[in-house]
């Protein structure tokens, strides 16, 4: 057993659902301190949080290149629907089953066993490693990497490269690479009517009847256009609700909550400002709240995305396919002390799903193509 197969394992084995590391962080720091990482926990709000940094002997001139990633795991849902248990690592066909394999412990274990490598075949390197990680990504995310991220801006901080471990390949290992990410921002909208006895209509003011004429609007907006790496911003109802149940009575007020995923070619303000534009032009009496969940980020080809291109053809044979597409991910804090920001990991088809895997072909792969980049790097 190859030894990042068996760190995969023994992470998977421990059942760290947000926002419970279960020692995850501590097997990490033992392996990591051996080889001359100065490891740091920080903790808030029941969260877990490693900031360990390897320094080159360039020191403060050095390249700082960090692995980011999370320890927590989403809950596995009913175990009588998996095959084998969830935090019990088991191979069948050539796959790892377990909770956590591809999202993302097989990404731990390589970050790790890749650093152990290139320092073993490197002693003298001149640029710096770091390791990022949370038990805090998969729940609110609101005491993980933020809050190592601020004490990193506190302290004067910055990173040139990091890699994040997010399972982001499609098919095959290495197909796509993620080189930024789309923002999210929620708005709960309250549209207030009078409300009244239906055989009444004219005692009484229907929010839903109000509140149609601009939801039309809303839906036919064209927001932006999109640019070389995003697509075109999207607005999506996700939920709309208005009455008391019963079928004789005018509701007092319709509420809608929406959803932006907005490139780099909006910005949070100017998409506020149209929707409000919007709503006023239908004059109507609202209240609404906004949720910035995350800011979209972006890195252009440069120095990480073609190192970790050329990693994964010469490793793989694979030529990748650079990509914005899916959710959010830690990423959007990071891009914050960082200016080149990439994810990459193993295939994500089996992701939060009952039975979740990695195909064992692909974790020693993947360990090679974390300490091909390095090697490039900061050797």
């Amino acid at each position: 057993m190859s030894g990042t197969l068996s760190l995969t394992e023994a992470l998977i084995e421990r059942a760290s659902v947000t926002p419970d590391d279960q020692a995850c962080q501590s097997l990490m720091i033992e392996r990591l301190a051996r080889i001359g990482f100065e490891c740091e926990t920080i903790e808030s709000g029941g969260v877990t949080n490693l900031w360990a940094v390897k320094r080159g002997t360039d020191g403060d001139a050095a390249k700082l290149l960090a692995f980011a990633g999370h320890t927590d795991v989403v809950p596995t849902g009913p175990l009588e629907q998996w095959t084998s248990p969830p935090f019990t690592p088991t191979h069948r066909e050539g796959k790892l089953y377990g909770r956590g394999a591809a999202d993302m412990k097989a990404s731990l274990a390589a970050f790790v066993v890749s650093s152990e490598e290139f320092v073993a075949a490197n002693p003298q390197h001149r640029g710096s490693i770091a390791f990022l990680i949370t038990s805090d990504e998969e729940g609110p995310a609101t005491d993980g990497t933020i809050k190592v991220v601020e004490a990193l801006q506190a302290r004067g901080t910055r990173l040139d490269y990091c890699i994040v471990g997010e399972p982001t390949s499609s098919v095959t290992l290495g197909d796509m690479v993620k080189n930024g990410r789309r923002g999210s921002m929620t708005g709960k909208l309250v549209v207030k009517g009078v409300q009244g006895h239906i055989a009444y209509p004219h005692l009484a003011k229907n929010p839903v009847h109000l509140l149609a004429p601009a939801l039309a609007d809303l839906v036919a907006e064209k927001w932006d256009d999109g640019n070389e790496y995003f697509p075109p911003t999207t607005w999506q109802v996700s939920n709309l609700h208005s009455g008391t149940g019963a079928t004789n009575i005018i509701p007092g007020h319709a509420d809608l909550m929406f959803n932006f995923r907005f490139s780099t070619a909006s910005t949070v303000e100017s998409l506020q400002s149209r929707v409000h534009a919007i709503l006023d032009k239908h004059k109507l009496d609202y209240d609404l709240k906004w949720i910035v969940s995350g800011l979209p980020f972006l890195t252009p080809r440069g120095a990480l995305s073609e190192a970790l291109e050329k990693a994964i053809r010469d490793e793989t044979g694979v030529q990748t396919e650079l990509s914005t597409t899916g959710g959010t991910s830690d990423g959007r804090f990071i891009a914050r002390i960082c200016d080149q920001v990439v994810e990459f990991g193993p295939p994500n088809g089996t992701i939060h799903k009952i039975d979740e895997h990695v195909e064992v072909r692909f974790i020693e792969p993947l360990k090679n193509v974390y300490r091909r980049v390095l090697e490039q790097l900061i050797a």
